[in-house]
């Protein structure tokens, strides 16, 4: 008879336990039940912006649900990652970056609000593609070996901008300007777009961007493109040749990516990484990057991304090590 209460409270004590992981199944049974938001580390108007409201179009009719585009520029990175590494991961929180605030600021910021290795679940690869060096339309070099003659002749003379401190931008300057004998200031932007409005209208003469953002203004004569970092040229400035085909090799490449808080269920992100996967392999979509000047869209696992995104941290991490490269 004394065994009997026993057993009930075990019996009790079971299905109380039991009741978060049914209540987590059940959820993860009915998701997505309401709009879901994705954060943007960068401003309106950029490639990244760009790429994520094409891709939350699409995925949100995917998925049944609207999602939501918050751009959350500054810090490079930092305050979109934190907003997203704090986030429950329950799949209504997404992030949509680039590698320079993903892999590139891990290696020269001296402290980082969240672990983008600890505190993001890799989703989906989304886009590759190297960054674009930049001049006025007034500059008088029209390729790499021109500009750093002219940069090398005047040190001191000219500056350069990127979209932040820390950027892949940033450290590909840096290298250069090692590599070549340079001598030239950092003008650290907020976003892209004002890069590239400041290059056409003569306030800056040198910068970088994404390869997409200032396809207009480089058709329109306003800008002149020097040089892509990677080891490919890009569909809409076939005549923008490679670092590497101009004597300064630099074969890290850009990506953009969709991120999840840390310890997101493996049934959301499997299914988030299949529907996107869709998304990126459908005949559209290839139009649509070879529009927006990238390399053909990659077909990336989960587990594949977060390889890259490890990779790629570490790859960063020794070229800012070789520069003596670290920022608070």
């Amino acid at each position: 008879m004394t065994q009997k209460p026993t057993c009930i409270r075990r019996l009790v004590l079971a299905c109380v336990m039991a009741l978060p992981l049914s209540a987590m199944a059940q959820a993860q049974d009915t998701w997505p039940s309401k709009p879901i938001s994705m954060i943007v580390a960068s401003g309106a108007g950029s490639g990244v912006d760009v790429m994520a409201r094409d891709l939350a179009q699409k995925l949100g009719a995917a998925l049944g649900q609207t999602i939501v585009v918050d751009n959350k520029p500054g810090a490079s990175g930092q305050v979109a990652g934190q907003l997203v590494a704090r986030a429950r991961p329950d799949g209504y929180t997404l992030l949509y970056s680039n590698a320079s605030f993903i892999a590139v600021s891990p290696a020269v910021l001296a402290k980082m609000n969240h672990d983008p290795v600890k505190d993001l679940t890799p989703i989906a690869q989304t886009a590759v593609g190297g960054i674009i060096l930049m001049v006025n339309k007034n500059v008088p070099a029209n390729n790499l070996q021109e500009l750093v003659a002219l940069v090398k002749a005047s040190p001191n003379k000219f500056s350069y901008g990127t979209w932040g401190e820390g950027t892949s931008g940033h450290l590909t300057t840096e290298w250069l300007k090692k590599k070549a004998g340079l001598a030239m200031e950092h003008v650290p932007y907020k976003t892209v777009p004002q890069v590239v409005n400041d290059l056409a209208s003569g306030v800056l003469q040198i910068g970088w961007a994404d390869p997409s953002t200032p396809v207009p203004m480089i058709e329109a004569k306003q800008i002149k493109g020097i040089a892509m970092s990677g080891t490919v040229r890009v569909p809409r400035t076939p005549g923008v040749p490679t670092m590497g085909e101009q004597g300064y090799p630099f074969d890290a490449v850009g990506w953009f990516g969709v991120m999840g808080p840390a310890d997101m269920p493996p049934a959301l992100t499997q299914r988030l990484n299949r529907e996107i996967n869709k998304i990126l392999q459908s005949p559209e979509m290839a139009k649509r990057m070879e529009t927006l000047n990238f390399e053909p869209p990659p077909n990336k696992s989960a587990d594949e991304f977060k390889r890259i995104v490890v990779r790629d941290i570490a790859t960063w991490k020794a070229i800012a090590s070789d520069l003596n490269l670290k920022m608070e």
